[in-house]
């Protein structure tokens, strides 16, 4: 039965909760497991990844996500729990169509780039003329030809940076896993290869995004993962999170003359400067108690904004309330 076969057939049987998870999920991690010695690197950790998404693999140092990824491209193997990719269970067949960009590079230094590049081209199932034709592909995209024939020790860190990255995505996988992959790219290549991330994810890739860099998750990620101690701890889409935490913090601007020591009777004051202060209320019915107490005192406001937290505050805040546990 292919797979296609077998999505007709999940359609017309009745599935449970579970099961529904992982025919509408890419990638799907059911209560995994990964004990390294006397060690649990990855403890019964659950998350599901549909196509087409940006997905934000976070935890501090040690967390267990290295463990996660090996076992994603069958490295090693869970001692417990699942992986599905696109409804079948994770098998060595589906490392044609994962592309993985480690955060340790594993290009061959004194190989010549282009030489370097067909070869891992063919190794993923094309052609040497398919694996030609990719590698001038992207080295026209990005206006590098003459990188072809020179060797990985000849280049910078940030070109031996988008060349690993043409390796990881040249044979066109439907999943993707990128481990740091701004690391030593300046801003303009920076943006240039996180263009690119969002293209494949728009033409129906599924990527595993992990850093430490959490303005990054806010700009790229569509949906994350914060993993502590082998334990996923919070999940979800990356703008939900975000009002998940919020905590009725608001940002005012204005012009007129304002007793600012008034405000204190609306709600916590923070930040304060000419024309400008920020307030934390208790509750939501305060705002308009505020904003009519201002216009009655001829105050015009340009901006009354809330102010949500950020992925970082609240990467540092989960994580240090889930090791208080």
């Amino acid at each position: 039965m292919s797979i296609y076969d077998t999505r007709i057939w999940r359609i017309l049987v009745p599935l449970s909760d579970n099961s529904v998870k992982i025919a509408m999920s890419f990638l799907s991690i059911q209560n995994v497991v990964k004990s390294y010695e006397n060690k649990i690197a990855v403890n019964g950790v659950s998350f599901d990844i549909p196509q087409g998404c940006i997905y934000g693999l976070l935890g501090p140092n040690g967390a267990g996500k290295t463990s996660l990824i090996r076992i994603i491209t069958t490295i090693t193997r869970q001692d417990s729990g699942s992986v599905f990719i696109n409804g079948e269970k994770l098998n060595e067949d589906h490392t044609r169509i994962i592309g993985y960009m480690p955060e340790e590079r594993g290009l061959y230094k004194k190989m010549e780039v282009g030489e370097q590049l067909i070869y891992l081209a063919r190794l993923r199932g094309l052609s040497k003329i398919e694996a030609k034709e990719v590698v001038n592909h992207w080295f026209e995209k990005f206006g590098v030809m003459d990188w072809l024939g020179k060797k990985v020790t000849d280049l910078s860190k940030g070109m031996q940076q988008k060349v690993q990255f043409v390796a990881t995505v040249m044979h066109k996988p439907k999943l993707i896993i990128l481990d740091e992959p701004f690391s030593g790219l300046d801003p303009i290549n920076a943006n240039l290869i996180e263009d690119e991330i969002v293209q494949l994810r728009d033409e129906g890739a599924s990527i595993i995004f992990s850093t430490h860099r959490m303005e990054q998750v806010e700009e790229i990620c569509d949906r994350m993962v914060l993993i502590n101690q082998g334990k996923n701890v919070l999940e979800g889409d990356v703008s939900e999170i975000k009002q998940r935490f919020r905590e009725n913090l608001f940002e005012v601007r204005y012009s007129g003359t304002l007793n600012t020591e008034s405000l204190s009777k609306f709600g916590e004051i923070g930040e304060q400067s000419e024309g400008y202060f920020t307030i934390k209320f208790p509750r939501a019915s305060t705002q308009k108690s505020l904003l009519s107490w201002l216009v009655g005192n001829d105050i015009t406001i340009s901006v009354f904004r809330e102010i949500l937290p950020s992925i970082n505050n609240i990467f540092i805040r989960t994580v240090n309330e889930a090791s208080l546990v």
